[in-house]
């Protein structure tokens, strides 16, 4: 198989070109948020939110209304659950969100057992980016259309909140109300990444993007073009690799962005582990050839 071969074959089939649709818009969408929840500190936030939509989905699913106001209603309960617990007990925050999270997943997982379609279903729990139909990818690409612009005509706001929410208040803001808006489009964006990797990996693709853009650059701005930037290629590169190696096509994505995150880890120029002992070796041989020069 050449080169040509490798990248036009899949595009054959009309299931792949909507996989490939889809698996691009999760990409993109879950990567500009996952800025946000990195720099903010949300990284468990969005563990539990993406897992806790999860039966507010089925029962959506049951009652036959839209996945994403289960998603909304159950990603706030899960939210106001939390407060909770922290608020009025000794538990701390992250023991709070462990409970809430694993209880309500635990939840859905009984109700996609008692629910009659259970195959459908579990493809919410695994993924399944290969059986994305027509209305899916319509309802993938109207929320993830409509939490992208929110994102982006919001940015201002949101970074102001995330770095500096006495600031925001002072100026005007309600940090409270963007603290609810973010909450409320990450569980918009776990329903969009939901048909793509499933919930188990939702939290992956709102995280990894945003942690690898965070080792590259000190500009957040920059992280809103990197880290969509390396999410959409590795989107790509794992729908292909699985395709051509007859692998999970969810999971295989995922792997490629975790792997992406091991090479800037380890490479990156200023906050790699392998790439600040080369700069520092290089500093030193620099200093020291100086210094030869100097003493001449």
């Amino acid at each position: 198989m050449d080169v040509i071969d490798f990248f036009v074959d899949p595009l054959r089939y009309d299931f792949m070109v909507r996989a490939l649709i889809t698996t691009l818009i999760a990409a993109v969408v879950c990567a500009v948020l996952s800025c946000w929840l990195v720099l903010i500190g949300w990284s468990l936030m969005g563990d539990a939110v993406s897992h806790a939509v999860l039966p507010g989905v089925v029962l959506a699913y049951i009652v036959g209304a839209p996945f994403a106001i289960g998603a909304v209603i159950f990603g706030f309960l899960a939210v106001a659950l939390i407060g909770l617990v922290r608020d009025t007990s000794r538990v701390k925050e992250d023991a709070a969100i462990g409970i809430v999270f694993s209880t309500l997943f635990a939840l859905g997982l009984v109700l996609v057992s008692v629910t009659p379609s259970q195959t459908d279903l579990n493809h919410i729990i695994f993924g399944n980016l290969l059986g994305v139909s027509r209305s899916d990818l319509v309802q993938i690409s109207i929320l993830g259309a409509f939490v992208f612009v929110a994102l982006i005509v919001k940015r201002r706001d949101f970074t102001l909140y995330a770095f500096d929410p006495t600031h925001a208040h002072a100026i005007g803001l309600n940090p409270r109300l963007l603290g609810a808006a973010l909450l409320g489009l990450l569980a918009l964006t776990a329903v969009v990444a939901l048909q793509a990797v499933g919930v188990i990996l939702v939290v992956a693709m709102l995280i990894i993007p945003g942690a690898t853009a965070y080792l590259l650059t000190d500009s957040f701005h920059r992280m809103l073009v990197i880290a969509p930037a390396i999410s959409a290629s590795c989107a790509v590169i794992g729908l292909y690799l699985s395709y051509h190696l007859d692998t999970a096509s969810g999971g295989m994505v995922v792997l490629s962005q975790g792997a992406a995150f091991a090479l800037v880890y380890l490479f990156a120029p200023r906050q790699g582990v392998i790439g600040r002992r080369i700069t520092a070796s290089r500093r030193r041989r620099a200093s020291a050839a100086a210094k030869v020069v100097a003493d001449r």
